[in-house]
């Protein structure tokens, strides 16, 4: 069986500075990168979004469709504008970012994709937990749910919305019940719950919600928390352009890491050592190639060559 990947995100393109001049521009999205990733690497994906009917609009379509991400679900909206963002990378080549967005008052008016068991739907950052587009992420939430598909949710919760943390807590604490399988980064925690220990936020706040829970914390170890064990892995040094897009890609290659390895939704809560080393392997390649480029995903040739 053909088994499909559904991502749910916005549409963005990034403009890159480094030393105040601009560097790039190129289409992205916390899981439109994920998306992007895995069309190179010959997964079936959708990725459900909105976009303006604008000249930005067209080249983040254009992208979507030449690296083999369907496009059926992706709302082109008349009035208001693409969403553009300019990151500013420092001697880390680490992003501070600057928001221009002028959507609609109507927002994301599209049909729900087919979904099927043990398909995976990737939901993350803010717009999985904003009111304004609640009542469509559930939709597909409560779809994947009911027809078996897992559910991957990357927190992704910038230091821009820290202040809203508390009135959004309900909806952060919903989709870590719905999600199989939980990603989050030390600021993510260190935003929303003030705690930078990553076994105490796994004790305190994820596991009574969701089993396996992975925690980043940039350049440092990865961690690993399920009910039956925990371990760490070591993040391999790279010489990094840009860390736009690392995390997002390191998702891509979880996701890929789950379907290479043929796991589906009833084995998630049995996955032992060998099979998470293999997952977390996917992952930590991907988000390195990432670092390499400005391009916020794998390289082609990566595609071709990890390909198994």
């Amino acid at each position: 069986m053909n088994r499909k990947v559904i991502g749910i995100g916005e549409t963005i393109l990034d403009i890159l500075f480094r030393d105040g001049q601009p560097q790039a521009a190129v289409p992205g999205g916390s899981v439109y990168n994920a998306m992007i990733s895995l069309g190179r690497m010959g997964v079936d994906v959708t990725f459900i979004s909105e976009t303006g009917n604008d000249r930005v609009g067209q080249m983040i379509l254009d992208n979507m469709r030449a690296n083999g991400v369907c496009t059926e679900n992706v709302n082109v909206f008349p009035d208001g504008k693409s969403p553009v963002s300019l990151a500013f990378l420092n001697e880390h080549n680490d992003a501070e970012y600057i928001f221009y967005k002028d959507y609609p008052r109507q927002r994301l008016d599209v049909t729900m994709p087919d979904i099927q068991a043990d398909d995976i739907v990737m939901i993350g950052s803010y717009f999985a937990v904003t009111p304004v587009l609640r009542d469509k992420v559930k939709e597909l939430l409560d779809l994947a749910r009911e027809r078996g598909a897992i559910i991957y949710y990357d927190v992704n919760f910038r230091s821009t919305h820290a202040n809203e943390a508390i009135k959004l807590m309900p909806t952060i604490l919903e989709n870590f019940e719905y999600a199989d399988i939980l990603r989050g980064s030390s600021e993510d925690f260190r935003f929303m719950f003030g705690l930078d220990d990553a076994e105490k936020v796994y004790r305190q706040k994820v596991s009574f919600y969701c089993n396996p829970f992975i925690y980043t914390d940039g350049a440092r170890d990865v961690s690993l928390f399920t009910r039956a064990y925990a371990n760490r892995f070591p993040v391999p040094k790279v010489e990094t352009v840009s860390t736009i897009g690392a995390g997002d890609n390191f998702n891509a290659g979880i996701v890929y890491g789950l379907i290479q390895n043929h796991i589906r939704r009833p084995d998630i809560d049995a996955l032992g050592k060998k099979d998470w080393d293999d997952i977390i392997a996917c992952g930590l390649a991907f988000g390195s190639e990432a670092c390499r480029s400005t391009a916020n995903c794998v390289s082609l040739e990566f595609a071709q060559t990890f390909r198994r």
